[in-house]
């Protein structure tokens, strides 16, 4: 089952952190939790990440208002996050 209030944000520029990614988001709602994945070994950003809210009416304001829209010179992508796919 998918999780509605978790959102996967993609094409974000590399100089976006946990703390900026919050910051564009928080906009739309309380954001418990905002997290942009990095390399394990590089620790450079991988140019997506997740945005959780607290309720899933902000969360879809939020992926409504901002997919396609130019952050940092970059349309990101914005919308609900997909279960991950277990690995064979």
């Amino acid at each position: 089952m998918e999780d509605k209030k978790k959102l996967f944000v993609g094409n974000l520029s590399w100089g976006i952190d946990d703390a900026k990614l919050n910051e564009i988001f928080s906009e739309f709602g309380e954001v418990a939790e905002a997290k942009v994945i990095t390399d394990k070994f590089s620790g450079r950003s991988k140019g997506f990440g997740f945005v959780t809210y607290a309720n899933e009416a902000d969360a879809t304001k939020a992926a409504e208002s901002l997919n396609e829209k130019e952050v940092e010179g970059r349309p990101i992508t914005v919308n609900v996050a997909k279960p991950m796919k277990p690995r064979d």
